[in-house]
């Protein structure tokens, strides 16, 4: 069995964890790979591999991801498509979606013998149609439409071809279940269970005395149209990174993912666990 890290060292401590995760994985017998811009800070274990990324998607069974949320979420898109496993080690803020915190290094070794669950996570594709061609990324936890200018913006939105609604708002969010406890929940969206399979639609501050998040089937194609008007532009984020912009009669269409993604949890937590632990006292 082969482990790629995947580290982010801006974090507090993420440094110190990553050496502890290699020195468990070797006394496990699982092999270590790091990329090979980190070589100076693993000169000394002789047992680590170096190799980039692109590489380690090929040869790793399992990615470990040492920071925080957004670690774990740029992580995840270079295992879009692959059957390669997601463990995250939280040495951030919040870590929601972590899998173990840096003091539980110890349950690493389970990973030799597989005693662990896996979570499968839906995944949502977006196609941003815009006069500059059509673009087509993947989302873990949600796909953002705002006004680019911070200026009020009216869209309409279809699902399958239907009407849902015309509304006025700073923006909307289509999020994933496992983006539901992400920006999705500070707009105002219910928290949904990471196993269910649908997506979420959460209007940003909404100018109307009548707003609730709407679910909708996996199964369905949902289309947002521009109809702002003038030189304003609606900006298209993914996961937090700005991929694209529409202006008038432009669109943006969200569907189901093709590709699910694999969680490891070691530790046995439940969702709810996880939520009440992290979520529900205010953060240290």
């Amino acid at each position: 069995m082969r482990a790629a890290l995947y580290p982010n060292f801006s974090k507090k401590n993420a440094l110190k964890c990553a050496r502890e995760v290699c020195d468990v994985l070797h006394n496990a017998d699982i092999e270590v790979s790091v990329s090979r811009e980190y070589r100076r800070d693993f000169a000394d274990k002789d047992f680590v591999f170096f190799e980039d990324i692109d590489e380690a998607v090929r040869t790793a069974d399992l990615f470990i991801a040492i920071g925080g949320d957004g670690t774990i979420l740029r992580c995840a898109k270079y295992l879009m498509g692959t059957d390669t496993k997601l463990l995250g080690i939280n040495t951030g803020t919040l870590g929601f979606m972590a899998g173990l915190e840096a003091d539980q290094l110890d349950k690493l070794k389970l990973l030799k013998y597989g005693d662990y669950e896996i979570s499968r996570r839906m995944t949502v594709d977006v196609v941003i149609h815009s006069s500059a061609g059509d673009k087509v990324y993947t989302a873990l936890n949600e796909v953002s439409a705002r006004s680019g200018s911070f200026r009020i913006c009216d869209f309409d939105v279809y699902s399958d071809d239907y009407l849902v609604g015309k509304y006025r708002a700073d923006g909307v969010l289509f999020s994933t279940p496992s983006g539901s406890t992400a920006y999705a929940l500070s707009a105002g969206g219910p928290v949904i269970e990471p196993d269910l399979e649908c997506i979420e639609m959460t209007l940003i501050c909404p100018h109307s005395l009548f707003s609730r998040a709407t679910l909708f089937s996996a199964e369905r194609r949902l289309r947002i149209v521009d109809t702002t008007g003038g030189e304003d532009l609606i900006v298209v984020s993914v996961d937090g990174e700005v991929m694209g912009r529409i202006t008038e009669s432009e669109s943006i269409e969200i569907m189901r993912g093709k590709n699910d993604l694999k969680f490891v949890n070691l530790i046995g937590n439940s969702f709810h666990e996880s939520l009440c632990r992290k979520l529900c006292r205010p953060i240290k």
